[in-house]
Formats: C-alpha cells, sequence, structure tokens
C-alpha cells in the first residue's frame, strides 16, 4: 500500500500538536508546515528558532534533542536547510525544524545553550557545509584538519578537492 499523499500547509494542519500551541503563541515565526509518513516537519524563522526551541523545549516537553544537521540546495536560493530533530519522550512525539539560509549570509543561532548536545551537531555543520552558529563557545572545525580549504559536503565543492 502506497503511503498517504503528504499534508501541506499551515492551515490545512493547525490541529497537528505541537503545531496548535506555536500558532497560539508564535504564529509569525512558523513560515510553512508539513505531514508526510507520520512526521510533522514545520518551517521556522531563522530569527525565531531559538525561540521556538524554547517554547517547544519548555512548554511542550520536547526535551531531547536528537539531531542537527543540513542540506544543501545549490543553486537553488535560500540554498541551505538547517534542520533540527526533537524529541518528546513523555507525549510520544517527535516534530521536525527546518530552517531556510541564504547562501550569502549562512548563519543561524546557536541552540548549544539550550542543548549542550548540539556542540558537536553544529560544529559538523558548520564544517562540512560552512554555516555558521551565531553564540557557540567553541566553533572550529571538527571532522577536518583546521587549514582545509573550503567545506566538503557544498554541492559547489570539487569533486577531488580544491589543489
Amino acid at each position: 500500500m502506497p503511503p498517504a499523499a503528504p499534508i501541506t500547509g499551515i492551515e490545512q494542519l493547525r490541529e497537528r500538536e505541537p503545531l496548535n500551541a506555536l500558532l497560539a503563541s508564535r504564529e509569525g515565526a512558523i513560515e510553512g508546515a508539513r505531514f508526510d509518513r507520520d512526521e510533522l516537519t514545520l518551517e521556522i524563522r531563522r530569527e525565531a528558532i531559538a525561540e521556538v526551541c524554547e517554547f517547544l523545549r519548555h512548554h511542550e516537553q520536547f526535551g531531547f534533542l536528537a539531531d542537527v544537521t543540513c542540506t544543501d540546495w545549490y543553486p537553488e536560493e535560500p540554498r541551505f536547510h538547517v534542520v533540527y530533530s526533537l524529541l518528546s519522550h513523555a507525549r510520544k512525539l517527535r516534530v521536525r525544524l527546518k530552517v531556510k539560509v541564504a547562501g550569502a549570509d549562512a548563519r543561524v543561532p546557536a541552540l548549544t545553550p539550550m542543548w549542550p548536545a548540539a556542540d558537536y551537531f553544529e560544529r559538523e555543520v558548520f564544517d562540512l557545509f560552512g554555516v555558521r552558529f551565531e553564540g557557540h563557545p567553541y566553533l572550529r572545525r571538527i571532522q577536518m584538519p583546521d587549514d582545509w580549504q573550503g567545506h566538503p559536503l557544498r554541492k559547489d565543492y570539487p569533486v577531488e578537492g580544491y589543489r
């Protein structure tokens, strides 16, 4: 049996938790929503990601940051999508938050002060994609040598590296 068609748009998903709670308190922070294969993805404005995460952590019981990753959609703009996966053990819910970031201004607020586990995830995204996390206490390369040129998971990075 094929999966059900995705549901897109904030209005169609207004009753889903935690979207409903976010709309009641921070409606301007949400740019879009999608429910596909039993997973809710919310597009959040870059400036609001820390505030939204703080709300979800303290008011909606999403206390576990499972992952921070990134995708490069070069040559499209906004080029990068920084993706946060949150889990509520108490409510048995997952939510994915996505922040779209322009290639010329690849920066987002760091969540390391809120979730210390974000430290290495944010360093990895910085190292491999070049997205800067503002307010990160120790933002430096984690996998590549310190003198490495470029960010190897960018789609415009040469396959054989810079020579």
